[in-house]
């Protein structure tokens, strides 16, 4: 499905709210406004050309604080809401169950010049053509903001009075739109070693010495920038590198974007030191992090990153399990809310006097540790961090914590929670069983592969119709369908993280079945690359095809890598022209704002600098576990891991075709291009083989 499904007269539907039917928490949210919202749809946009009146789209998520301010101050009051209701048709849109949608329109603003941000405010013809916007409004005029009554009445006058305006900026934006999906730079640029290197350079110019972080307030882990930047240490070795990049990883594990409590971390901070967050927790951020930690952690062994993948995952098992009880569960859910009892960060903050009274004597030890203060150091309140002192204490002094910290954990949990938003994302979900597979190995802990897998068995026997096309979003058995570019190129990573992990065939198969979907229903045959959308989806306005990373990484930048793996691993040449392809389609991009391009630039790099590890031996056995975890603890983002029975044949254009045993025991070749070193079959020796590919 693409919508809620309503059925009767489009004009009387419009004159009630709709939202009761949604499965996406966000919308039935406002289920009780009195605001007339319609869910996105054919009967909503019906509505719209019969009574030729505008529409306000509306596009936020149930994590988004600044949502529920609006919705607070403008929806939920009456005299704006009959305003709304007389004057547009109101559309309601979840951007997590939606995000072509949302992409769309948050371009769209951008075009108007204007910064982007949830809510997302704009205004639409009967036809859905965006012609103004913005994003937050107060209901009266503050913070420079016009007040959100006058817009509601300037907007309905120019649509009604000002055709001509309106026909202008409407024509102006679609065509924009449209432009938008096209080479914005025809120029091919190098992707090679030296302009990466270039490039990491750059970065490091932008990062904050101290307390880490791209640029000034607000900031964001931005986990694909920082690991551009990480491969060029490993290549070059520079200590500057390691620095900014072990910098800002752990002041952002020391600081209040972390739940010391409960783990897991915020979306962003609103501030340069990483104190005070928006408390919302995203999925994608968390599996983006803590598998950014475990890359560097493999390297400097930094203790306080290891804790926190525990911790995190740990709360993802604890706190995020979606899709119902036993063995009909395992998705992974999307966020928990900011707000609770209708305040900002309610749950996660404290006073002294609290924990005062439920740590007793170890109060004064832990307020010295965690920034607590009479006076507090976030809205006279306390948001717990480390990272004033972020060095960890001897083993009695951390457990002493720990005993602290699971005292006030205990309390938090009989506080009113936040929101829960468990709907099942697949592109979400593909991020997180990425990151597990690998940490699982990396980490030996079996039980995170389980957790992986489980998940993974989720999306596959419930978010998929015939043919292997996958869905987006599915709550309460209501499938969001068609899936969208980042489903099928984050469940496709996946897939491949889950088959190096396990040898599992099946995993490697489906990552075919998926490209090969991907190439029928999105390819752009005419400039490369792929919409964000099937062609059998409905039709908006523009057709999206991006490149760049948001939040999230771009199912375009993610594709460079699958291509690659799928290359290395099955020697169908099919695969590489298509990361080749892919390459080409984006490279001049690089040359505008490489910032945003960097999941495109790692996969690029996998795929130029690939290190294919290739262990003959059968799994299980104690010695080819040994290297197989050899291979997993060194910091080594473009390691491409074959396991194959000592008898197998390896593809012919695959460098350690015809390679075989030392002496009859499980055996390791390390390959760069076509070349080979010596086989190894003790751990340590593959190990320092690995690391010495680095700099090649």
């Amino acid at each position: 499905m693409t919508d809620v499904p309503l059925s009767g007269d489009p004009l009387l539907l419009a004159n009630r709210n709709n939202l009761d039917q949604a499965a996406s928490p966000y919308l039935l949210q406002h289920r009780d406004n009195p605001v007339h919202w319609q869910p996105w749809g054919p009967g909503a946009l019906a509505a719209a050309k019969a009574l030729n009146k505008p529409i306000l789209l509306s596009v936020g998520y149930a994590a988004c604080h600044w949502c529920h301010v609006m919705a607070h101050e403008s929806f939920e009051n009456p005299a704006i809401a009959a305003e709304m209701n007389r004057l547009f048709v109101n559309i309601k849109v979840d951007r997590e169950e939606r995000p072509d949608i949302d992409t769309l329109y948050m371009n769209a603003l951008h075009l108007l010049g204007e910064q982007g941000g949830w809510p997302l405010t704009m205004f639409l013809t009967p036809e859905a053509e965006p012609f103004w916007g913005g994003t937050y409004f107060p209901p009266e005029a503050r913070y420079g903001r016009a007040g959100f009554m006058d817009v509601l009445h300037r907007v309905a006058d120019a649509f009604h009075t000002k055709k001509d305006a309106i026909a202008k900026n409407k024509t102006m934006l679609v065509q924009g739109l449209r432009q938008m999906a096209r080479p914005q730079n025809l120029e091919s640029v190098a992707i090679d070693r030296a302009s990466l290197d270039q490039m990491a350079e750059q970065v490091l110019s932008h990062v904050d010495p101290v307390h880490g972080g791209l640029g000034a307030a607000p900031k964001f882990p931005q986990c694909g920038v920082f690991e551009l930047l990480w491969r060029a240490y490993l290549r070059s070795g520079r200590p500057d590198y390691a620095a900014a990049v072990l910098t800002t990883a752990v002041r952002m594990a020391q600081g209040g974007i972390y739940d010391h409590l409960g783990g897991g971390f915020a979306r962003y901070s609103v501030d340069a030191e990483w104190l005070a967050p928006h408390f919302e927790k995203m999925l994608y951020d968390n599996a983006q992090l803590i598998e950014h930690f475990a890359l560097l952690e493999a390297e400097t062994h930094e203790p306080v990153l290891r804790q926190r993948i525990e911790e995190t995952v740990a709360w993802l098992e604890r706190e995020m399990i979606a899709g119902g009880q036993g063995d009909k569960g395992g998705g992974f859910a999307a966020t928990l809310d900011a707000d609770s009892e209708g305040e900002e960060g309610k749950f996660y903050v404290w006073h002294q006097a609290e924990i005062d009274a439920l740590l007793g004597d170890d109060a004064a030890f832990f307020a010295e540790h965690y920034d607590v203060t009479p006076e507090g150091n976030w809205e006279h309140k306390t948001i717990l961090r480390r990272s004033l002192s972020p060095d960890l204490l001897d083993d009695a002094g951390e457990a002493r914590l720990a005993a602290c910290r699971a005292k006030l954990l205990t309390a938090r949990d009989k506080r009113i929670r936040p929101g829960w938003d468990d709907k099942v994302l697949a592109d979400w979900n593909g991020l997180m069983i990425a990151a597990l597979a690998s940490l699982a190995r990396q980490y030996k802990q079996p039980h995170w592969l389980a957790l992986a897998e489980r998940a993974y068995g989720f999306v596959t026997s419930t978010m998929m119709l015939g043919g292997d096309r996958l869905g987006h979003s599915w709550r309460q058995d209501q499938l969001i369908y068609p899936g969208l570019l980042d489903d099928y190129a984050a469940m496709a990573r996946a897939a491949l993280a889950l088959f190096e992990a396990t040898g599992n065939p099946a995993y490697l198969e489906q990552t075919r079945k998926w490209a090969e979907v991907l190439q029928r229903d999105y390819a752009d045959p005419v400039h490369g690359g792929f919409f964000l959308t099937a062609q059998q989806a409905e039709t908006l306005v523009a057709r999206s095809r991006i490149i760049a990373d948001n939040a999230t990484p771009s199912g375009n930048g993610l594709l460079v890598g699958v291509f690659a793996r799928l290359w290395y691993l099955t020697g169908d040449v099919t695969w590489r022209e298509a990361a080749e392809s892919q390459i080409a389609a984006f490279s001049g991009e690089a040359g505008r704002n490489f910032f945003a391009l960097a999941s495109f630039l790692n996969g690029a790099d996998l795929y130029a600098h690939a290190v294919q590890v290739t262990i003959l031996g059968h799994r299980g056995e104690a010695a080819t576990e040994a290297l197989i975890d050899a291979a997993y603890s060194v910091s080594l983002p473009n390691r491409i891991l074959m396991v194959a029975d000592p008898d197998a044949t390896l593809p012919e254009s695959h460098p350690a075709h015809g390679k075989t045993q030392l002496g009859g025991q499980p055996t390791a070749y390390v390959c760069v291009g076509q070349t080979c070193g010596l086989p190894v079959i003790l751990p340590d020796e593959l190990a320092a083989q690995l690391r010495g590919t680095r700099a090649v």
